[in-house]
């Protein structure tokens, strides 16, 4: 008589392991190159400190003169958000203009783009790489140090990230579109920006200002971090609260962060509901 097989109950166990083994290989140097270091949060001082600001953490401030300036400083977070949006628009529809193709009058006829408009082009996608490559804090970071402590420094940050990200996804929901209206309109003598605005427009603007949107409520959110490195709005008073260990002013701070972005978000949807 032929003995039973037997079966394990998971027929991919073999390839399981494999990845499993793969994974804690690929992380393992990954976690001593970092030094992580877990076991310090158990650590006697660290938890005498984390207790003592978790004492005041859990009674938040609530005096009207600090309420008032909380207030301020989050009309200030969403101004700087809204006005670097604004400074980022300025460069990335320019950009957006250069570099989709579609848009090319060289193109027209031959297909082939004339080399110094590819070359323009190029070097403009370049440029844009290097915006969007650069996070706003780094870039809040060396403003603060050119202007100084303020709500300049963190427009000019989201400004530059954020006109590298428009100018770059903007070309890409343009290039997406039909061509044929854009087409027609530049071979019959149409300006580029005519082109855009009657050719490309129509079909994708409800994706360009879904789009904007979004990055508006990014920018609100990116707006409050960059604060913590002197940018102005709610994210320095934070800062400063925090490193006075005063728990009660930041979780006050933390609360209107936490309401602040959730209206954002909720604006958010709203609007690209709104535009289908």
């Amino acid at each position: 008589m032929l003995a039973a097989t037997v079966h394990h109950p998971d027929p991919a166990w073999r390839a399981r392991l494999a990845i499993l083994a793969i994974g804690t290989a690929l992380l393992w140097p990954a976690l001593v190159f970092s030094e992580f270091k877990p076991w310090i949060l158990f650590d006697l001082q660290s938890l005498a400190a984390a207790s003592q600001f978790l004492a005041g953490f859990l009674k938040p401030a609530h005096a009207p003169e600090f309420l008032a300036m909380v207030l301020r400083e989050t009309w200030q977070t969403v101004a700087i958000a809204t006005a670097g949006l604004t400074l980022a628009l300025l460069g990335a529809i320019p950009a957006t203009l250069i570099i989709t193709e579609r848009l090319s009058i060289s193109r027209l006829g031959t297909r082939r783009m004339h080399w110094a408009a590819r070359l323009l082009r190029q070097l403009v996608r370049w440029v844009l790489v290097l915006l969007r490559s650069v996070p706003e804090l780094v870039w809040a970071i060396l403003f603060v140090r050119v202007v100084g402590l303020g709500p300049t420094a963190g427009v000019l940050a989201i400004a530059l990230t954020y006109s590298g990200m428009l100018g770059k996804v903007y070309a890409e929901i343009l290039e997406s579109t039909d061509a044929h209206a854009t087409g027609a309109l530049l071979a019959n003598g149409s300006s580029r920006l005519a082109a855009l605005l009657y050719g490309a427009l129509p079909e994708s603007s409800a994706e360009l200002v879904s789009y904007t949107v979004y990055r508006w409520e990014c920018a609100i959110r990116g707006s409050a971090v960059i604060g913590f490195v002197g940018a102005g709005g709610l994210g320095q008073r934070m800062d400063e609260s925090t490193r006075m260990m005063a728990g009660g002013e930041v979780c006050t701070m933390l609360i209107m962060f936490v309401l602040l972005v959730a209206l954002a978000d909720a604006v958010s949807k709203l609007l690209r509901r709104r535009l289908g």
